[in-house]
Formats: structure tokens, C-alpha cells, sequence
């Protein structure tokens, strides 16, 4: 009996082993997203100016995967999907635009939404999320999720992350490495967007037309705990 219980506490230590260097030591998503998107200023757009999705310009499957530089971008990019007109899809609720939350656990927190086909993007707190059709990359967002627990010889770790983003009768289910369980769900609630957390949290968001000053440049997260003097 005790063997067996030695067996398996060295296996789940092994598997959390793995687990952290997945996270935290495995190679970086390949930054596959457009550097003049990363360049630009996407602080001085006005986003209650939405692109008409007549099917005119390209398709979600012809412009390049956004993702998040290293452990998260340097200031407010432009939209990935701008030259993008395809229709949305059916089951898909249009919630695209500049969002901000101004009633529950996140209030304060802006995101932008874009969505072409079906494809969806959601750039905040220096990160960007980018589901479905793209000429670079697979379905699945594969980047970093942002928050720097530790820093190790001045290289901040951030761990990494993949999810599907699904509408399901109006509602995007956001799925944990693409099959998971749903973590995240967003939804409109008559004027507002409705952003259900895993944590069991629920934030309400109004559209805004520009980008506040104060979210113009990320604020750093996580503990950011220094290792070998960095």
C-alpha cells in the first residue's frame, strides 16, 4: 500500500513538474501577428466607427494571427482585423468595439472586441487573443496570458496559454486549450456586454468611443518576484 501511495505522489509530482515548465519553460508562441499593427496607435481610433461587414474587403482567413508580444504588448496596438469585412457568422452576436466595465468585480477594465467572419479578437492589459480562421497560425489563441509571476536573470516569465473562443445562441464561450471546460463568456445584455470569469466573477460594460489616457500603456501584473539577483 505505502509503495502504491509513493508511486503516485511521485507521478502527480512529476506531472506537476511538467506542467510548470509547459507554463513557464517551454518555447514562446511564434509572434505571428503584423508589426505595424504592434507599431501603431491604436489609443487614437475612434471605435464607435465600426467597419461595415458587407463581404468588400478580405476575409478573416486572409490577414495574419494576432498574439501577445512576449509577456504582453507596450501601449494600445492597432486593430488586427481593420481591412476585414466578412460577415458575421450565424448564432454570432455583434459585440465588437471599446468596452468599458463600470459595475462589478472589474470594474475600470477595458477591452476592445473585433470580430470578422468568424473570427474574434480581444486586446486589454497588454495582451491579445485572437480565435479562428487566419493565413499564420491554427483556431486556437496560443500566447501568454500576462501576469509575471517571477523574473529570472532580468527575463520576466509569463505562462502561457491556448482557448477557443465559441458562440453558442449569442453567447462566446471561451474554452480552456480549445477543448476544455468554458472559463470565460461574454454576452449582451441589452446595451451592455456581460463578461462572466472563471473565478465566478461578473463585470458590466458600457461602449466607450476612445481609449482613456490611463489605458493607453499597460499596467505591469503579477508578484514579478526576482530570482539570481535580477
Amino acid at each position: 500500500m505505502v509503495k502504491w501511495l509513493l508511486r503516485i505522489a511521485f507521478t502527480l509530482v512529476l506531472l506537476l513538474l511538467a506542467l510548470v515548465w509547459l507554463a513557464f519553460f517551454s518555447a514562446r508562441p511564434p509572434l505571428t501577428i503584423e508589426p505595424a499593427i504592434l507599431a501603431g496607435d491604436g489609443s487614437a481610433i475612434n471605435y464607435c466607427d465600426l467597419p461595415v461587414l458587407d463581404g468588400s474587403g478580405k476575409r478573416a482567413a486572409d490577414i495574419a494571427k494576432g498574439n501577445t508580444p512576449g509577456c504582453g504588448y507596450s501601449h494600445f496596438p492597432l486593430p488586427v482585423l481593420a481591412q476585414c469585412t466578412e460577415p458575421l457568422p450565424k448564432g454570432a452576436a455583434d459585440i465588437r468595439g471599446l468596452w468599458l466595465g463600470v459595475e462589478g468585480e472589474h470594474a475600470g477594465h477595458v477591452e476592445r472586441v473585433e470580430q470578422c467572419g468568424s473570427r474574434v479578437v480581444v486586446t486589454t492589459a497588454g495582451l491579445i487573443h485572437d480565435y479562428g480562421p487566419n493565413s499564420t497560425a491554427g483556431l486556437n489563441t496560443d500566447d501568454t496570458e500576462g501576469s509575471v509571476p517571477f523574473i529570472i536573470g532580468g527575463r520576466e516569465f509569463c505562462p502561457r496559454t491556448s482557448a477557443s473562443m465559441i458562440w453558442n445562441d449569442g453567447v462566446l464561450d471561451f474554452h480552456a486549450f480549445g477543448w476544455g471546460p468554458v472559463v470565460v463568456k461574454r454576452y449582451l445584455d441589452g446595451e451592455q456586454l456581460v463578461w462572466e470569469y472563471a473565478d465566478g466573477s461578473t463585470t458590466r460594460m458600457n461602449r466607450i468611443c476612445t481609449l482613456p489616457d490611463d489605458q493607453k500603456i499597460p499596467r505591469p501584473r503579477g508578484r514579478r518576484f526576482a530570482i539570481f539577483g535580477s
